[in-house]
């Protein structure tokens, strides 16, 4: 089967390696679909470059490159130390203290002012993504922690603090984070990321925060502490999508545990229809080399074949040396998984509660798509506002394309995340017959169908009222 466009999607994360409006667009022609500003790293007026470069094109090039806006969240952080590194040994003590200091071996500083007073003894302690470890001896609970070195080595400065067994009381949004969440706000960016998510309430209070500015923002949850995976059902219910963070995640849960939950993840979040992104050192060797090894390509493959609806690049795109090439073996890799082994149409629960509001459109969503499979349809063509339509159509990942017409144009770059979703801005909505002529002549125009094929669209009736979708219409191009 030849498929004429990817239906994984692929996010890259923009850095001074892919700032430039001219690599941009080529990473874009090679494949990406969302761009990713990081908000760990770089400056708002950076990040503003990026935001309307990213515009820019869109506008020239008629696209729909939406933007994730990654907040950098209550990342914990020890403080300077001396000479640019100490050496911590094995079975030694150290003492990290909340008092501002330049570390040594005998005592560290570290950002995160209720240190003392959240841990408890007998809990690990992570240092630089778990390169070190140290356990928790004792606290005075008012700023110094006493621990003992358990895995030692080299400790720059800057380096990241993860803490497995601890009930960190930092707050989800950070005052860094708050005025990084007004840029993007203000550019009304299409999704925003929040990192260390531990419950469903830190998603709603984001969500508040969206609302109040009046914006249609969606968040993603990012998953890298065992709390959230204690809360992960309460969390996909609220969320609009989900990120599988394997950095920090590995680093906080055993590393044999996270190919399953990246699996059982991806599982919750399509039966829920939301979107999935699996993240973290994709394709790392290919940031300073131009070929990745073959078990980053399984890697890739594999989270294809788990259902995510994005693969997602860091360092790759945003330092690496070789960012356009990168996207493009990242392309023909979801390409190859797609044409020889994709499991289409595969088995998804339907809503079958009549009491539920959305109770016909969710059947119908799921008819189109059994529909699309027994017709052999090379298209399944719908209307929305809401985009409600896209994200239930895109859940049960067809085999036929899924086109997505809206007269809602803040939708059409947040819909480029979803899983085989393409997207087309449409506001001719005078009649059912005329709107379902006018979308497959539009998709006829742009090669995607033929006369002769069969399309299954999908609407809302009476059209000019746009409410949820009722319709369901099988149709043979002409």
């Amino acid at each position: 089967m030849k498929l004429s466009y990817n239906r994984t999607k692929i996010v890259a994360t923009m850095g001074p390696a892919s700032a430039k409006k001219e690599t941009l667009l080529a990473m874009v022609k090679a494949g990406v679909n969302i761009c990713r500003l990081n908000f760990s790293h770089g400056k708002a007026e950076d990040h503003q470059k990026v935001i309307d470069t990213i515009r820019e094109i869109n506008e020239q090039y008629k696209l729909n490159i939406g933007i994730l806006a990654d907040l950098q969240g209550p990342k914990i952080r020890i403080g300077l130390v001396k000479d640019g590194g100490i050496h911590l040994v094995n079975g030694k003590h150290v003492k990290i203290t909340t008092n501002e200091c330049i570390g040594d071996d005998e005592q560290i500083y570290i950002t995160y002012e209720t240190f003392p007073q959240d841990v408890q003894a007998g809990e690990t302690i992570l240092l630089d993504d778990g390169k070190l470890q140290l356990k928790v001896i004792e606290t005075n609970r008012k700023d110094t922690v006493i621990c003992e070195v358990l895995h030692g080595g080299i400790l720059t400065s800057r380096k990241g603090v993860n803490l497995p067994n601890t009930k960190v009381s930092i707050p989800s949004l950070t005052e860094e984070d708050l005025v990084n969440l007004e840029q993007a706000l203000a550019n009304d960016v299409e999704w925003i990321g929040l990192s260390f998510v531990r419950n469903a309430e830190d998603i709603v209070e984001l969500k508040r925060i969206i609302a109040r500015n009046g914006k249609a923002s969606r968040v993603i949850a990012k998953i890298e502490k065992p709390e959230a995976i204690e809360n992960i059902d309460a969390i996909i219910e609220v969320t609009d999508g989900v990120m599988v963070a394997r950095g920090d995640l590995g680093v906080e849960m055993p590393l044999e545990e996270v190919p399953l939950l990246q699996k059982m993840i991806a599982r919750k979040c399509r039966a829920a229809s939301k979107p999935v992104i699996v993240a973290t050192q994709m394709l790392e060797s290919m940031i300073t080399t131009p070929r990745p090894t073959r078990a980053e390509v399984n890697d890739v493959a594999n989270s294809v074949l788990d259902g995510a609806d994005a693969v997602m690049l860091s360092g790759e795109t945003s330092v690496g040396e070789f960012p356009v090439i990168v996207i493009e073996t990242m392309a023909k890799i979801v390409r190859n998984v797609e044409e020889m082994g994709y499991p289409y149409n595969s088995n998804k629960e339907v809503n079958e509660d009549p009491a539920s509001q959305n109770y016909l459109s969710d059947a119908l969503c799921g008819s189109a798509v059994y529909l699309s499979e027994h017709t052999n349809a090379v298209g399944i063509v719908s209307m929305t506002t809401s985009g409600y339509t896209a994200f239930q159509i895109s859940s049960y990942r067809p085999k036929a394309g899924t086109y997505i017409f809206t007269s809602n144009r803040n939708l059409l770059n947040a819909l480029s995340l979803l899983w085989g979703v393409k997207t087309f801005y449409y506001d001719g909505l005078e009649s059912t017959d005329k709107t379902i002529s006018d979308v497959n002549a539009i998709l006829k125009s742009e090669n995607l169908i033929d006369a002769g094929d069969v399309v299954i669209n999908t609407a809302a009736v009476p059209i000019a009222a746009q409410g949820k979708t009722n319709m369901l219409k099988v149709t043979v191009v002409e």
